[in-house]
This record gives C-alpha cells, sequence and structure tokens, in this order.
C-alpha cells in the first residue's frame, strides 16, 4: 500500500459494510484434528470485502470510500481507523465503548482454498442501520455484500435515489428464493459464485440467467481455479484463468471484484473487464496477503487469458486470446 495515497475529497467508489480487523495464515495443508501445522506467513489487513474492496482501490490509485460497522473503542478498533486514514480511504470509523471490535481469522492452504473464523455479532451488525450514508453523494459505484444481510437495503435504495449503480457480491445468495428477488433487483452488477464452496454444483450459465431475470444488467459468475462467466442480456464471455501456484486464496474472489470495477470505472468492455478481473485475481493467489500488483503485470496476463464469446444464441465461440 502507498504510504502517501493521493487523496481527494469525494470517493469514485463507496464500499457499505461490516469492518473487522483480520490475521491471514498461510499454512500448506489444514491439519488433522487436534493437530498443528506449521504458519508459513502472517498477514493482517481489513476486511469484510466491502473494506477490502475499497482498501485495494486506493492501490490502484481509484478513490474509494468506507461506510462501516461501528467498531469498539478499544486496541483493535482504533488500529483499523488509523489504518484506513494512513491508507487514504475516505469514512469516519465510528468507535464506540459499548462494543467489543470483532476479529477473523483466516487460514489459506496451498490447495487455494481458505477457510475462515469470523465474529458477526448483531450488536456489531445493527450499527450499519446508523450509519451516515451521506458519503455516497458524488460516488459513481456502491459495493455491497449480500451476508450483511437487509442491513445493506437502506444503502441501495440510496445509491439509487441519487443514480449510483450497485454492485452486490452476492455468492451463492441467489439460492435463498427471498433473497434473490430482494436484492438482485436493486443493482446494476451482481456477482456469484454456483454454491458455497465452489465445487460446481450448479450450471454457471443457469445461475447468470436467473440473475438476469431478477433485473441485474451485468451477471458474473466466478468459477475459483477455472476462471469465470460474465453475462449480459445480449452478450456472454468466459474467461479461463491462466495456471498459477496458489499461495494464498484469501481475498481472491473480492479482488475479482476490484478488477471488474476499476475496468468499469475505465469505461472498458465486457471482454476487457472480464480479463483484467481474472487476471487480477489469479495473480493475488501467487503470494500472501493482499498487496496488489501493478496494473501493467496484471494487463499482461489479461491479454494472455483464454476466452469464448456467445451472443446467446449459439452457445460459445472457440478460445481466443490477444
Amino acid at each position: 500500500m502507498d504510504r502517501n495515497p493521493i487523496v481527494t475529497h469525494t470517493p469514485e467508489v463507496v464500499g457499505f459494510g461490516m469492518l473487522t480487523p483480520v490475521a491471514i495464515l498461510v499454512v500448506d495443508a489444514l491439519p488433522e484434528h487436534n493437530t498443528g501445522a506449521l504458519i508459513n506467513a502472517v498477514t493482517e489487513f481489513v476486511f469484510d470485502d466491502a473494506a477490502i474492496v475499497a482498501c485495494l482501490l486506493r492501490q490502484w490509485g481509484v478513490q474509494s470510500g468506507l461506510i462501516g460497522t461501528a467498531l469498539g473503542d478499544d486496541p483493535r478498533g482504533r488500529q483499523v481507523a488509523r489504518q484506513l486514514e494512513e491508507w487514504g480511504v475516505l469514512g469516519d470509523v465510528r468507535l464506540s465503548k459499548d462494543l467489543t471490535t470483532p476479529f477473523e481469522v483466516d487460514i489459506s492452504d496451498l490447495t487455494g482454498a481458505r477457510t475462515y473464523f469470523w465474529q458477526r455479532t448483531p450488536e456489531v451488525l445493527n450499527t450499519l442501520d446508523t450509519a451516515d450514508l451521506s458519503l455516497l453523494a458524488g460516488a459513481r459505484l456502491l459495493y455491497v455484500d449480500w451476508y450483511d444481510g437487509d442491513h445493506i437495503l437502506r444503502a441501495m435504495d440510496e445509491a439509487i435515489r441519487l443514480g449510483i449503480p450497485v454492485f452486490l457480491n452476492l455468492e451463492h445468495g441467489h439460492a435463498d428464493a427471498d433473497i434473490l428477488p430482494r436484492y438482485a433487483g436493486r443493482v446494476a452488477i451482481c456477482q456469484a459464485v454456483t454454491d458455497a464452496a465452489q465445487r460446481d454444483c450448479e450450471d454457471p450459465l443457469a445461475v447468470a440467467c436467473k440473475l438476469l431475470e431478477a433485473g441485474v444488467e451485468t451477471a458474473l459468475i466466478t468459477l475459483a481455479a477455472d476462471g469465470c462467466l460474465a453475462v449480459r442480456r445480449d452478450q456472454a464471455v468466459r474467461a479461463f484463468a491462466p495456471t498459477v501456484k496458489a499461495v494464498d486464496g484469501c481475498g481472491a474472489g473480492a479482488t475479482f471484484s476490484t478488477g471488474f470495477i476499476y475496468a468499469y470505472l475505465k469505461g472498458w468492455d465486457l471482454e476487457k473487464s472480464v480479463r483484467f478481473a481474472t487476471a487480477a485475481a489469479s495473480l493475488k493467489v501467487t503470494r500472501p496477503g493482499l498487496q496488489m500488483f501493478p496494473i501493467p503485470e496484471i494487463m499482461a496476463l489479461a491479454a494472455q487469458i483464454k476466452v469464448e464469446h456467445s451472443d446467446g444464441s449459439n452457445g460459445f465461440s472457440r478460445p481466443k486470446s490477444d
């Protein structure tokens, strides 16, 4: 992270959601029950995904903001506030003596999987309902996550009122018949997975079509090491992730989101956007932590990624790369 980022007063992208410090542990493999494993690397960052996106965008020179939960007025809470200010992420971190700052531990193994342990108390999540939304004024995009529950609806509706598109990370929430219509009809871009463990239990094109039918404009279905599928009503792009050596898969999905958002801000077409997002996420897993690769390096890998195209009428074409 640039220690002296350029900061303006209006964010281009605002993240809204849970705020928590995290420790990311990298191991070769998870140990058997009641045994241990050597840790290869330890990094610390600010989670959840709304915070990750805001922090990663700062590394690429995009002014971002964060509207998060209140934290405890304790050492962890104060450290999160200092860290976000140092990185130039706009927004006030509310500290309260009545709360204890939550904590998360993520364990990444060499298969590319991550196992996480997190605290999500109602007392902390409920503070989203009193968060000041004025940071949204002038923004170009709002990012929210479905696992923050109905707390995100107020921010989504305010973004809609202001004419700001919403990016929703729905993950496997599309399987919930109540959540899908309530959330999807409010968003322009929706990122999802086929199932909770990303084991391709459901056809990704069927998931994408379900999202479009619910009102989403752009459906992004991430497929872990298999790449992604991006679908609009008149276009679909299937991108195949390059083969890389996975070291730390923690934050790969949020890195994909960030890459696509960066491309959206640049006005790139769907193929270029998907290439960039896939390349960014692929490079991220090759080293511990969430220090982003430079844009030129991501662009170089993006140009090599295999893609297929479809207009929705005759399946996908043969793979191609630039």
